[in-house]
């Protein structure tokens, strides 16, 4: 990014490979300070005309904006009876002027990024420590200004958040591909990334619409972007490496996938990648699709640029698609659904998988069953809580993860639960329905390992029926979750009775050829090895307030776990 400062509606992409401010004076003598306080200006003529007016009193924008930062600046070393400027007549709407520019900063998504290792304006310094010192110098200019013209010091302090939500550092990295991939060379990879959590995101979508669809050019033809906006969030997706490229003006989703996908290393980097992203690219095409590179062995989505794909669960879904198509192909089976090992204060230990569409209620069980062994489990390992796939190794099927975090909506957890890990957590629009919460869940090394199962159930929210069902035929287990039913609670486009091929529209709908043989391959050993194959009645497509049917299968989950082998 050859930018300063990127400003674009409600984002601030700050560059401190170009500049990097120590001091007030640099920040209020900076362009980058004019433009952002010509941006407030433009904002307060619609949004707050006291303080348009106050701030022109008869002056163009550009004038009052130089007049006003002559102001501060003054401020920051002088008494204000020493000050000749028309701003001071009026302290109470010079306050409220300081304090709507303030709060019109912290409303914008504020990154930073920086070079790692070279090329820096503040070489002395790491990112983590260059970002902290940004963050309080703002914070101190804020204070400073606003304690001048009252006159006093405060006498309550909150170390808010003044200067970024999180930062980057990034770096250089070869692609092992053909030429075909020669326009995405040059673009940065995300080598580190630094959240200020709890982080509060307010992205202007809330729900994802839409298919991922296979198309029969690779995306690289329509590919338009370059060096300058686009950067690379190279991720682990379970076993396989995703470079997942990114347009800048999508950084708070790209930033966000810290909490959710493992960073891969420069090491790693060096390999040729599985998987292809490429997000918010400006083809005007408004598609969500995928292309397999069978020449060179790589699956390649693509997301158009659009508003609306700003919502997490586009860049999240793309990968997990990629990746889902990328495992079947090596005779895999997506699980769309959630996998945990449950340790007993006694000693018992069982693997709990539970499958299911969005909203279904496979996190919402394992939550009550949390809730209901409180005083009975040592334990909970979480392998997937919303992806993961189950493979065949020497006659025994094992389960791995996608993911070291969880993306899952506040409405369908307990109320306490989202704030357990608030330290660690990324909100989405947490005040909106639909709102979500990103939040560690498991390290890499458990994630992408073999884990045994022991239960294998289909999150049912559909019938009335209480607890958890074993299926006697395995014909009707397989066909119950080949159709995929749910009541589908508007965590998508959908609402009421719907049905998915396999639960899983994430790859297996796609390749139903496929997956299709896997699925009968993987349910006959499950069955051989006497792995239990169910399915919980969840009750959520009733009433999501009403908890006793999901109580019930909580119940029933916890004394399978008791009665061991």
């Amino acid at each position: 990014m050859k930018e300063n400062l990127y400003l674009n509606d409600d984002l601030v992409i700050i560059n401190y490979n170009a500049t990097y401010p120590r001091s007030d004076k640099d920040v209020l003598a900076s362009s980058e300070f004019a433009n952002l306080l010509r941006h407030y200006i433009d904002y307060a003529k619609d949004h707050r005309e006291d303080v348009y007016y106050y701030i022109l009193n008869g002056k163009t924008p550009r004038e009052a904006a130089f007049e006003m930062i002559k102001t501060l600046r003054q401020m920051l070393v002088l008494d204000l009876d020493e000050i000749d400027s028309v701003y001071l007549k009026d302290k109470e709407k010079l306050l409220n002027f300081v304090e709507s520019f303030y709060d019109f900063w912290k409303k914008h998504q504020r990154f930073s990024i920086v070079n790692a290792g070279r090329g820096m304006a503040i070489q002395e310094s790491s990112f983590v420590s260059a970002d902290s010192g940004f963050n309080a110098l703002i914070r101190k200019i804020y204070r400073d200004v606003e304690e001048k013209v009252l006159g006093r010091k405060n006498s309550i302090y909150r170390q808010t958040q003044a200067g970024t939500n999180a930062a980057i550092a990034i770096r250089e990295n070869s692609l092992k591909l053909s030429d075909t991939y020669a326009a995405l060379k040059d673009i940065w990879f995300i080598d580190s990334v630094m959240l200020r959590t709890p982080m509060i995101l307010h992205p202007k979508s809330n729900k994802r619409t839409g298919m991922f669809t296979e198309r029969k050019s690779n995306p690289m033809e329509d590919f338009t972007g370059n060096a300058n906006e686009w950067f690379c969030y190279p991720a682990k997706i379970g076993s396989l490496l995703a470079f997942i490229y990114f347009h800048r003006d999508f950084i708070s989703s790209a930033v966000s996938l810290a909490n959710l996908f493992e960073l891969a290393n420069e090491d790693e980097c060096r390999q040729k990648p599985d998987l292809i992203c490429l997000f918010g690219n400006e083809d005007g095409k408004e598609q969500t699709t995928f292309y397999h590179d069978v020449k060179e062995d790589v699956w390649v989505g693509c997301v158009s640029y659009h508003e609306r794909i700003e919502y997490f669960g586009y860049i999240k879904k793309m990968s997990l698609t990629l990746h889902n198509l990328a495992q079947m192909a090596k005779g895999w089976l997506p699980i769309h659904g959630a996998f945990v090992n449950i340790t007993l204060k006694s000693g018992k230990s069982k693997g709990i998988m539970l499958m299911g569409d969005s909203g279904a209620g496979k996190s919402e069980s394992i939550e009550a069953l949390k809730t209901l062994g409180r005083d009975k489990i040592k334990d909970i390992e979480v392998i997937f809580d919303d992806m993961g796939t189950i493979h065949i190794e020497q006659g025994i099927p094992y389960g791995q993860g996608t993911e070291i975090g969880a993306f899952i909506r506040l409405d369908d957890l307990d109320p306490g639960t989202p704030y357990r890990d608030i330290d660690r957590s990324i909100f989405m629009n947490p005040e909106s329905s639909n709102s979500r919460v990103i939040t560690p869940a498991a390290s890499y090394d458990i994630v992408a390992t073999n884990h045994k199962i022991d239960l294998f159930a289909y999150a049912n929210n559909y019938d009335d029926k209480l607890g958890l069902h074993y299926f006697e035929d395995l014909e009707e287990a397989k066909a119950t979750c080949k159709e995929g039913k749910r009541m589908a609670l508007g965590t998508t486009q959908e609402v009421g009775i719907s049905k998915t091929y396999f639960a899983n529209p994430f790859g297996p709908m796609q390749k139903q050829e496929l997956c299709e043989p896997l699925i009968d391959e993987i349910f006959q050993c499950m069955r051989n090895q006497g792995i239990f194959i169910g399915e919980i009645y969840t009750h959520l497509g009733f009433n999501k307030e009403n908890r006793e049917g999901l109580e019930i299968a909580a119940q029933q989950l916890l004394e399978f776990i008791e009665k061991g082998d």
